[in-house]
């Protein structure tokens, strides 16, 4: 007998159960063992995560959450739970919500434990990314699939997809940058989390993402390519917010070595400096809820930087979080998968 009740599991990508250099570097060393996040040979990856990168990078980025960390615990944990909470209050009945996170916990596994002994006779997995990677979307949704192939019986199961076009996005992101004014600005930076080169190429094997014309218009290639999703994002907000040529500009943060995505945003807001711009309004269209890329890496040490190049003022755009308009277009993705 089946219940006809749905899981839903939300899913972002995670955050250390504390800022101590413990908890950081095991989060760092889940992360970066991950071949979709740096897919390099095994060998290879193991020796520079877990001798290198982790053992240097853990101390550094542990004071970086301490900044981040609040009374409650990580902005992102709290975020993602009021997210669910006001999905269950406003749907409820037949849907029950989870919160997962890709690294550290909740975990997918427990999760989905819980509801796999739930008596659920249908899932629905939303990846809180609005452009697909395969190093976030498609971790996530692999890790989903790992676990359901364990088990005896399987569910109906849908997986949200990208939405960076969807208009209730580009709505939502549009209001909460209307609510800062950005006509008071010399100029608006719209900053995603930024790829190696290679997993963009993967994508579209052939096609240069370096040469591609993806910055001026979506290519017939670029349904899954991250690099041409981000730049319509902007384009989209760019158009409703009426912003004009040269008013606006985009870039990619958070790289891990000089063969990703550019420009660079921090390179960007020291340039825009040089160019006259005293200040500027920073928008994180790749983020849907704040965590250490947006408060802390934006909001204090790219603030910095634009201060310490000769900049006035860097005023960053929180992420939806769990604001009325984003719970509504989760409501339609999960009603309509």
């Amino acid at each position: 007998m089946t219940t006809g009740k749905t899981a839903v599991i939300l899913i972002n990508v995670g955050t250390p159960d504390s800022p101590s250099v413990g908890d950081v570097r095991k989060y760092l060393s889940e992360f970066l063992n991950d071949p979709r996040v740096i897919d390099l040979p095994w060998a290879v990856r193991k020796i520079l995560v877990n001798l290198i990168i982790v053992p240097f990078r853990a101390p550094k980025s542990a004071k970086l959450y301490k900044l981040l960390w609040t009374e409650k615990g990580s902005p992102l944990n709290v975020i993602s739970n009021s997210v669910r909470d006001k999905l269950q209050g406003q749907l409820g009945g037949n849907y029950t919500f989870f919160v997962a996170m890709r690294y550290a916990n909740p975990n997918i596994r427990d999760v989905m434990e819980r509801i796999r002994t739930g008596g659920f006779s249908r899932l629905i997995v939303v990846p809180m990314f609005p452009h697909f990677a395969s190093s976030s979307t498609g971790t996530a949704n692999e890790a989903v699939m790992q676990q359901l192939k364990k088990w005896t019986v399987i569910p109906e199961v849908k997986f949200v997809g990208q939405f960076y076009d969807h208009p209730q996005f580009i709505d939502a992101y549009a209001d909460r940058i209307r609510s800062y004014q950005p006509e008071k600005y010399d100029h608006v930076l719209f900053s995603y989390h930024g790829l190696p080169l290679s997993h963009i190429n993967s994508v579209h094997p052939g096609i240069d993402c370096e040469n591609c014309s993806c910055t001026l218009k979506f290519p017939e290639h670029g349904e899954f390519c991250y690099k041409a999703t981000t730049y319509e994002t902007t384009r989209l907000l760019a158009a409703k917010l009426g912003l004009t040529e040269g008013k606006f500009s985009q870039s990619f943060q958070s790289r891990l070595s000089d063969k990703w995505l550019k420009p660079y945003t921090d390179k960007v807001l020291v340039q825009k400096v040089a160019e006259g711009v005293k200040n500027i309004l920073v928008v994180a269209p790749a983020f849907v809820s704040d965590c250490l890329e947006t408060t802390v890496e934006l909001g204090i040490d790219y603030r910095k930087r634009f201060k310490d190049a000769g900049g006035e003022q860097l005023d960053y755009v929180e992420s939806l979080n769990d604001m009325p308009a984003w719970i509504d277009l989760l409501k339609n993705l999960v009603e309509h998968a």
